[in-house]
């Protein structure tokens, strides 16, 4: 009996697809590699141009040591004059000649209602003169009244002491309708103070000294003509070295300037 035979296998003729996959795929790989590679960061290739450009076009630098002495041309090398014109600046005037003009006379010259003031002040303040905590200084043109500050305040502080009050306006009601200029100065002593109110000595001079000056103002004094002016411990009197310097230190200084005088020249 015949044996019957195996059918055939079918032939596989599309295996070629499997390779022409492979490669397709490796070949749009490698051109990601090189479109990856191609990309140029522009900046950092305008950074490299510039400075191959500033490399190669830089003077050449000579590695001869500089010579010194005469040249050894015949011709002498003279150095190029410059003609630049000079820079003219039209400054004003108060600034070309001095922001304050001096008449040498002007700071010598005696004002006589310094005299007049002075008379005044000492008649309205005569109990606390005798004291020696209050003290008059007349110059040609201003007059210092100094105050001790306890006389004004308590240790620490800007608000004024009740006693403090009926001096301050006499000394209002000699200076009130008059047009000359008050500066009050506080100044304190070296011991440090540090607290919500007063960081420093600076914001206690100032306090005591705008306390003075805002009594002045509601006494009738032109508020105009005053001015408020807190030196801290910076201006001491005397050295802090003794509990006698310190409170001497410690001081309110009310400055009445003469009419018509120029205040920066006090200080001159």
């Amino acid at each position: 009996m015949a044996r019957k035979r195996a059918p055939e296998e079918h032939e596989n003729h599309e295996r070629w697809l499997v390779s022409y996959a492979d490669f397709i795929t490796l070949l749009f790989a490698f051109f990601v590699v090189m479109y990856s590679i191609s990309s140029v960061n522009e900046g950092k290739f305008r950074v490299l141009s510039h400075s191959l450009v500033a490399s190669f076009s830089s003077q050449s630098r000579s590695m001869d040591p500089v010579q010194l002495g005469t040249a050894s041309t015949s011709f002498p090398i003279l150095p190029m004059p410059l003609n630049r014109t000079p820079i003219k600046l039209d400054l004003p005037e108060s600034m070309a000649k001095g922001a304050i003009k001096v008449d040498p006379s002007e700071a010598s010259r005696r004002s006589p209602e310094i005299d007049e003031l002075g008379q005044k002040i000492n008649n309205a303040l005569d109990q606390l003169l005798k004291t020696k905590l209050v003290s008059v200084r007349k110059s040609d043109n201003w007059l210092e009244i100094e105050i001790n500050s306890k006389v004004l305040f308590s240790s620490g502080s800007s608000n004024l002491s009740p006693s403090a009050r009926p001096m301050l306006r006499a000394l209002s009601n000699v200076l009130k309708g008059r047009n000359n200029k008050v500066h009050v100065e506080g100044f304190t002593d070296d011991l440090p103070i540090k607290n919500s109110i007063y960081p420093s000595n600076w914001e206690l001079s100032a306090a005591r000294s705008a306390t003075v000056v805002r009594l002045f103002a509601r006494y009738g004094i032109t508020p105009t003509n005053l001015a408020s002016i807190g030196y801290g411990q910076y201006q001491p009197k005397v050295a802090n070295d003794t509990p006698e310097g310190r409170s001497t230190n410690r001081r309110v200084v009310i400055v009445i300037i003469a009419t018509g005088f120029d205040p920066r020249l006090r200080n001159r």
